[in-house]
């Protein structure tokens, strides 16, 4: 849609995420299971905070993309792309030449040196730039020539597969596909995709309109229609199905603008009303079957939410963050509990438990414990 407007090194990866996790949720004194019987305890010490880190730039950072809990990434406004190497203690601008113009909403990095961004606009403004050099050089992959095209996000599978998705064109969405890790992009045909509603498209706000799980799976958030929706696909989006959110839409400005999926069955949706001071009621969602069927959180996130993740190795944490704050849930998403006020766009974390969140004024934060 158009623009709108530390953790500390435990003894091993798998050893640090747990830790994390567990650190990061509530209290329970009474067992709690999730959808597939899970134990949703997580016995918790302590809430999550925010460690800001500097980053030299007043660039808006929509796009994040986090390797591990010392390498990140993030993309933004002006054309700016910085990495991280250091735990965010120094921050390299690594943006593509002659890109200042460009509005980077999503990035995807696979490792310290190889990613690819995507820029957003209508026409030639929506592009794909990759680097396999830790950002010293990059590749124009794709720019579109459509002029009624305007691309969102974009989601990868493995190393190689990934989509990218644009608002709709002739009404159905469109499709982007990678086969070789983004040097090249092709249209998928539209046969499989239905019908969108008038006035719907997908939030660029936080890199998560579309998202996957998987070798296959993948998810396409909506809004502005008479209803928010959520897209599915099961073979690297060829077909999709369509289901509605709980999440109220009936609004260009409403809808759903943020999904995780912690495997192919379980995931939440976040979003609301962008607009500053505007109530968003209902504001988060839950599904245990892969996205056939979304109810509402009967504890919803506290006001327009943009990005959430799934904390890693736990079955039941998750964080949403917004302009207005971030929003804890210990339960799968049935119920959130506002943790910090700071403004926040989007939010990414890793199995070695590194979690990050970005936003307005160059923000970006390291979850601290």
């Amino acid at each position: 849609m158009r623009p709108m407007g530390k953790t500390r090194r435990l003894l091993s990866v798998a050893l640090g995420g747990a830790a994390l996790a567990a650190a990061l949720t509530a209290p329970a004194h009474a067992h709690g299971q999730d959808d597939d019987g899970g134990d949703a305890r997580d016995s918790a010490r302590s809430a999550p905070t925010w460690q800001l880190t500097g980053t030299g730039t007043d660039a808006r950072f929509r796009g994040l993309s986090t390797v591990s809990h010392s390498t990140a990434w993030v993309a933004g406004s002006k054309g700016t792309v910085l990495r991280t190497v250091d735990g965010g203690r120094d921050w390299r601008n690594v943006s593509p030449p002659g890109a200042g113009q460009l509005e980077f909403r999503d990035v995807r990095a696979f490792d310290a040196r190889r990613a690819v961004v995507l820029a957003i606009g209508d026409g030639e403004a929506s592009r794909v730039y990759r680097t396999e050099d830790g950002g010293a050089t990059w590749t124009e992959s794709f720019r579109n020539t459509d002029p009624k095209a305007f691309y969102d996000c974009l989601t990868f599978f493995d190393h190689r597969h990934g989509l990218a998705v644009g608002d709709p064109v002739d009404g159905k969405y469109r499709i982007l596909s990678t086969a070789d890790g983004g040097r090249s992009w092709k249209v998928l045909p539209s046969a499989g995709m239905p019908a969108a509603q008038p006035g719907e498209a997908a939030f660029a706000a936080s890199g998560q309109c579309l998202v996957s799980s998987g070798p296959r799976d993948a998810w396409l958030a909506t809004g502005g229609g008479a209803t928010a929706r959520v897209l599915h696909s099961a073979d690297r989006g060829l077909t999709w199905t369509a289901a509605e959110s709980t999440i109220p839409a009936g609004d260009p400005a409403r809808g759903v603008f943020g999904l995780a999926f912690r495997d192919r069955r379980h995931g939440i949706a976040v979003g609301g009303d962008y607009r500053a001071g505007q109530p968003s009621p209902r504001a988060a969602a839950l599904t245990g079957d892969g996205g056939r069927d979304w109810r509402p959180a009967a504890g919803p996130v506290a006001a327009y939410r943009s990005g959430v993740a799934w904390l890693p190795h736990s079955r039941a944490a998750a964080l949403a963050v917004g302009p207005t704050g971030t929003d804890l849930t210990t339960d799968g998403g049935r119920t959130w509990r506002t943790v910090d006020t700071g403004s926040y766009d989007t939010v990414d974390c890793t199995p070695d438990g590194g979690c990050w969140a970005a936003g307005e004024k160059g923000r970006v934060a390291r979850l601290a414990r």
